[in-house]
C-alpha cells in the first residue's frame, strides 16, 4: 500500500464521510460564515508521535473547494513533537470550517496508527522478523489504515479475501481437516499463489508440514508451544506467529526467530495522535504566506 494506491482509492470514501457529516448544509458555519472569505488555519500536533495521512487530509479539503491548498511543513513518516505546526490550509473559510472535523479524523486515526506501529517496529530491530497487520480493519477504512501501517515501517498482510489463500480454523473445519484442505486450496488456486495454514496445535503444524504449506501460522500459542512448533517446522516452511500480539508482548516473540509476526492491534487498537486546527484567520485573497 503505497501513496499513489491510497490517492486513487480515497476520494470516493472521502465524499461519503463528508456526506455523513454534512446532510443538507453545515448550519454553524454557514450562520457566522454567509458569505465566501479567504482565510488560513494551523494543523497543529498536540502530541509526539508519528504523521500518517496528509495527503487524505488536505484531499478532504480540496474535494470540497478545488481552490483550497495546504502548505505541508513535514511528510507521512515523520516524527512530529507536541506544539509543532506540521501544516497550514488557506481557501474559504466556510470549507475550512466545515471540512475540519472529517480531515481530522482521518489525520488523527491513520497518525496513531503508525505510532502504534513504529512503536512495535522498533521493538523488532535486530531481528529477521518482519511486523504485519490483518484484515482487522474499520470497515470501508481498510486503505486509509494499512497505509497507515506501511508509513509507520510494518508490512501488510494480504490486503482482501481475493489477494491469497489463508485457511484458517472454520475453512478447514469445512474442509474436513488440515491435510484435506491445503490438497483442495492446490487444486483450486493459481500455482503462483502460497497457500498459508493457521495452526492451534502441534499436530496440525505436523500435519501443515507434510501437507506442504508455504506458511504455517502459529495463532494464540504459548512461547514454549510455538518453540516447539518451530523445530517440527525445521525451515521447511516461512513462519507465522498471531493472537493477543501486544507492546507489550512482541518482545519475548522476537526471539523465536520467527518470520513474520502479525498484529490486529495495528488497527483496532491503536489511540489517536491528538492533532487539532487552530488559529484560523481571515487573509487576503491570493495572500499564502
Amino acid at each position: 500500500m503505497n501513496e499513489l494506491t491510497l490517492l486513487l482509492q480515497c476520494d470516493e470514501l472521502i465524499k461519503q464521510a463528508l456526506r455523513e457529516d454534512i446532510t443538507s448544509e453545515d448550519v454553524s458555519t454557514n450562520a457566522v460564515m454567509p458569505q465566501a472569505k479567504q482565510g488560513s488555519v494551523d494543523l497543529i500536533c498536540k502530541e509526539d508521535g508519528v504523521i500518517a495521512g496528509l495527503p487524505v487530509f488536505g484531499r478532504t479539503f480540496s474535494l470540497l473547494d478545488d481552490q483550497a491548498r495546504i502548505k505541508l511543513y513535514c511528510k507521512d513518516g515523520d516524527a512530529v513533537q507536541k506544539g509543532q505546526v506540521i501544516a497550514r490550509v488557506y481557501g474559504d473559510i466556510r470549507v475550512l470550517l466545515s471540512g475540519e472535523r472529517v480531515a481530522l479524523n482521518y489525520l488523527q486515526r491513520m497518525s496513531g496508527i503508525a505510532t502504534y506501529t513504529r512503536a512495535m517496529v522498533a521493538l523488532l530491530e535486530n531481528t529477521t522478523t518482519k511486523l504485519l497487520d490483518t484484515r482487522k480493519t474499520t470497515p470501508n477504512n481498510r486503505v486509509f489504515e494499512k497505509y497507515a501501517v506501511k508509513v509507520g515501517g510494518a508490512q501488510n498482510h494480504r490486503y482482501n479475501l481475493s489477494d491469497g489463500v489463508m485457511l484458517k480454523d472454520n475453512h478447514i473445519a469445512a474442509a474436513g481437516g488440515v491435510q484435506k484442505a491445503i490438497e483442495m486450496a492446490k487444486a483450486y488456486a493459481p500455482f503462483v499463489r502460497k497457500i498459508e495454514v493457521e495452526t492451534e496445535t502441534l499436530d496440525s503444524v505436523r500435519e501443515a508440514v507434510e501437507a506442504g504449506a508455504d506458511i504455517i501460522m502459529l495463532d494464540n500459542m504459548t512461547i514454549p508451544q510455538m518453540q516447539e512448533a518451530m523445530s517440527i517446522i525445521d525451515g521447511r516452511a516461512e513462519t507465522e506467529c498471531s493472537g493477543n500480539v501486544t507492546l507489550e508482548r512482541i518482545a519475548a516473540l522476537s526471539q523465536l526467530g520467527i518470520d513474520y509476526i502479525s498484529s490486529g492491534a495495528l488497527t483496532h487498537s491503536a489511540p489517536i495522535l491528538d492533532i487539532s486546527m487552530k488559529n484560523l484567520k481571515p487573509i487576503e485573497e491570493g495572500d499564502c504566506t
